[in-house]
């Protein structure tokens, strides 16, 4: 079997090719408003070759993962190389032949994970003590367990196999009173994601939230408006992994910075001579690229061109050091990056993706960030977001948002909104939590790429202080 054992041989002209096997399996459990949802699977699994020939490079995906659909593929990939030759962005023969070897397993892969019958008794637990008032019209226990095998293999003799659990857990609640109907989640929609087992839970308090959850669902809607103005926001992690992911994380991907995403997903404010120099944020702003993390969903050994993942510094000190982008930016930039060339599945070839993008923590404690503001709001939970082609000028809503007067917390409001531009608002970052105050998160939707492409991503973070910030209620 080409996922696990030897490839049969196979002959292609071609000055280097490789393979990437995909094979997915996903469960899906629900209870809804107190009844079971059909249980739902599927598997996804096929192959990805990629060949250079005289200077070009082509792709070919295949569903067929027998040496004959194999080969066909390689056949493929290898024509549409010496098609495009001529008129390609850059000579494939200037880029890396990789050769990488080992493997990758999420934790606790080996221990066998909750029964059907122990998942649907949780999520009907947590769904009866979210349905604890008749104001509360919808509600929803869910949980998605999905399993992978990917493996690459290439021509100069290269032989990765990585093996992943993803977990990802969901609890939301609407209310409606009056006029008004308010949602409340766990986290955000799938927020809470992780590699890993049964353990994901117990690191977010899954069992017990159903009731915390509609308890401050019906809270907000008796609550009163987000008042507007200029003043000081402390941001919870479950509001910062959105912040990081479209302010920063999509800025710095180098395929965008290069233009390749102009007709789609859009381009960014960043340009390659602001490396090395340009002030992204405060003194206080470091973010790092580590896909090392063993918990966080996009966690990995190898990305989908073969290098080697590691730890690398993108923000020291509010400074911008380094892009995010893989082998083939590199090479067109000149400049060096990370390993993130990832494909959400077989039939897609890798580009520039974000992975586990983290803003490191500071020294401040939740108590110190809520003292050190005279008048604001602490956001939690993103509802909505909208920024620009650039990824510069931003507009992002939350679930739920509590007053702070005078160093202390006060009233819960609802509709909290606040809008910015990246290239000056991470400068106004003025505390970041410490680890205590840290979460590791993410999202499985992250969109981008012709055809488009949806992948995992993750986001470690603490709460955040920025200032001067322009805040806006539901009634604005």
């Amino acid at each position: 079997m080409p996922f696990d054992g030897p490839l049969p041989p196979l002959d292609v002209r071609a000055d280097f090719w490789s393979l990437r096997f995909v094979d997915e399996y996903c469960e899906t459990y629900a209870v809804r408003k107190n009844v079971p949802m059909p249980f739902v699977a599927s598997t996804d699994r096929g192959a990805m070759a990629t060949a250079y020939v005289d200077g070009g490079y082509g792709y070919a995906a295949t569903g067929d993962t027998s040496p004959a659909g194999l080969q066909k593929a390689l056949e493929r990939a290898a024509h549409w190389a010496r098609t495009t030759a001529a008129i390609a962005l850059f000579d494939s023969r200037a880029l890396p032949r990789p050769r990488p070897q080992g493997q990758y397993a999420s934790p606790s892969l080996a221990e066998a994970g909750p029964s059907r019958r122990d998942w649907y008794e949780l999520l009907a637990l947590e769904s009866h003590e979210a349905g604890c008032d008749p104001r509360i019209v919808d509600w929803e226990a869910l949980v998605e367990v999905r399993t992978a095998t990917h493996r690459l293999v290439t021509s100069t003799g290269g032989d990765v196999v990585q093996r992943y659990r993803f977990l990802f857990p969901n609890l939301s609640v609407t209310a409606h009173a009056g006029a008004d109907t308010q949602t409340r989640t766990l986290n955000g929609d799938r927020g809470l994601c992780q590699q890993g087992g049964a353990e994901v839970l117990d690191r977010f308090g899954f069992v017990g939230a159903g009731r915390r959850i509609a308890e401050e669902a019906l809270e907000l809607v008796a609550a009163p408006n987000c008042a507007s103005g200029t003043m000081d926001v402390l941001l919870m992690p479950d509001q910062m992994v959105l912040q990081i992911h479209e302010s920063i994380g999509h800025p710095l991907e180098l395929d965008r910075i290069l233009g390749d995403e102009r007709n789609f997903a859009g381009t960014s404010f960043v340009t390659p001579d602001m490396f090395g120099t340009y002030r992204y944020g405060s003194d206080l702003l470091n973010v790092s690229f580590d896909p090392t993390r063993p918990e966080e969903l996009a966690s990995y050994a190898f990305d989908d061109d073969g290098t080697r993942a590691e730890k690398v510094t993108l923000i020291e000190a509010g400074i911008l050091l380094r892009p995010l982008g893989g082998a083939i930016s590199q090479a067109r930039a000149g400049m060096p990056g990370v390993a993130n060339s990832r494909a959400d599945s077989w039939n897609r070839p890798p580009i520039d993706r974000m992975a586990n993008l983290n803003l490191e923590p500071g020294d401040a404690s939740f108590a110190g960030l809520v003292a050190g503001i005279e008048h604001g709001v602490v956001m939690e939970t993103n509802t909505s977001w909208s920024i620009d082609d650039s990824r510069n000028k931003f507009q992002f809503g939350c679930e739920r948002a509590r007053v702070i007067e005078h160093g202390e917390l006060k009233h819960v409001v609802k509709n909290p909104n606040y809008r910015g531009i990246s290239a000056s608002f991470w400068r106004n970052l003025q505390r970041v939590g410490n680890a205590e105050t840290m979460q590791v998160l993410g999202t499985p939707y992250c969109g981008k790429g012709e055809p488009s492409q949806v992948i995992r991503v993750g986001h470690a973070t603490p709460a955040c202080v920025f200032t001067n910030v322009d805040v806006f209620g539901g009634e604005a």
